[in-house]
């Protein structure tokens, strides 16, 4: 396989690419795999496909609604889901694995998550020493090379089920390299805050009863991105906090044992941590949990914005504390834990609701 011509790596074999590589990561053995890609200028995607052949297995993408089916029978594993600023890793049993021919969900145990198929573009099976361990992992990438989601072999994962679903999935071209290419804005064209029509966007947001899509398909009607939606709905569902609010929130909820719900999400794939988080390590300008089912890493320091979020269901204000980065881009949301059916719980709103505004933070 090849790379598209105008990507950086296009001037460079698979087999080039393999050799810079390995140079680089012996020169920086403490860089993990999206910095090593960085370094040499492409993909954390095109730099494992130059690697086919020695410790990687191309899988068959094509097939990942069977492969997601056939998670269950490995046992436990540990999944992880990250973008930019946030990496997101939950421990347990895939359970419940409902999936269309686009989307659908794995649903009913630790492993929550959402997926969104056609993002799954190149996949692969990887053997590897990483920071003195031994890991085996599959590993899924867009159409442009970026990870959407991970799968870690455990101690506690059944050996002869791991590789035996490695051996079903594995694809028929074990030629080293994948071709990348630029992946559409899902949202591509965006009127000016002048131009929308902000009464109507709050009608809209009013009536929503939070179906999975209501809010994308809100957004979509009145060409706006998320966090335009946010300025424009106003105070009524949506205001400005301070950006060290995720910190006095995980403290908080740690210090009370107050159940939560973190959602982390890469292109393809949210995934979702339900219930209580308790050791909570600052690490500048990583702010992390450290649990030991649950991790989270999150680049305080990428925080542009934090925003505390309100959105009608059948059960009353659903409440979410939100962080987007420079660009507009959603790095976590955060939620007090609940089911359908059932109203928020009163602690979470509460807490929400004591956040100050940026401007009593700064004058403090």
């Amino acid at each position: 396989m090849t790379q598209s011509p105008d990507h950086p790596a296009a001037t460079r074999t698979p087999a080039q690419l393999n050799t810079e590589w390995r140079a680089l990561r012996a020169q920086a053995p403490a860089l993990r795999a999206r910095e090593l890609a960085a370094r040499l200028g492409v993909s954390e995607g095109e730099l494992l496909a130059c690697r086919t052949g020695d410790g990687v297995i191309r899988l068959d993408a094509a097939a990942i609604s069977d492969l997601f089916r056939a998670l269950p029978e490995v046992g436990r594993v540990m999944v992880l889901t990250r973008n930019e600023s946030c990496v997101h890793e939950k421990k347990g049993w895939f359970e419940g694995v409902h999936l269309g021919p686009a989307m659908g969900a794995i649903v009913g145990g630790a492993i929550d998550l959402r997926v969104f198929l056609t993002h799954f573009k190149h996949g692969f099976a990887v053997t590897e020493e990483s920071h003195g361990r031994h890991l085996e992992s599959l590993q899924f990438f867009d159409d442009d090379g970026v990870a959407v989601h991970k799968v870690y072999r455990l101690d506690q994962t059944d050996p002869a089920a791991w590789q035996a679903l490695v051996a079903r999935f594995t694809h028929p071209d074990q030629t080293p390299g994948i071709t990348v290419q630029a992946v559409a804005d899902p949202l591509p064209h965006q009127l000016d805050d002048a131009q929308v029509d902000a009464e109507a966007l709050r009608a809209g947001w009013r009536a929503m009863g939070y179906g999975p899509h209501e809010l994308y398909g809100l957004l979509k009607r009145h060409q706006v991105t998320r966090l335009q939606a946010l300025r424009l709905v106003g105070p009524e569902f949506a205001r400005k906090t301070s950006n060290s609010a995720v910190g006095h929130v995980l403290r908080e909820t740690a210090r009370s044992g107050l159940p939560i719900m973190v959602f982390t999400g890469s292109p393809g794939l949210v995934q979702i941590h339900s219930g209580p988080v308790r050791q909570i390590k600052d690490m500048a300008p990583w702010l992390n949990v450290l649990d030991d089912d649950f991790n989270l890493h999150l680049r305080a320091d990428h925080i542009a914005e934090t925003w505390i979020v309100k959105k009608p269901t059948a059960d009353g204000f659903v409440t979410s504390l939100e962080m987007y980065d420079a660009q507009g881009g959603q790095i976590v949301q955060f939620f007090g834990q609940r089911l359908p059916g059932r109203p928020e719980i009163t602690a979470w709103t509460r807490l929400m609701d004591s956040l100050p505004a940026p401007e009593a933070v700064a004058a403090a």
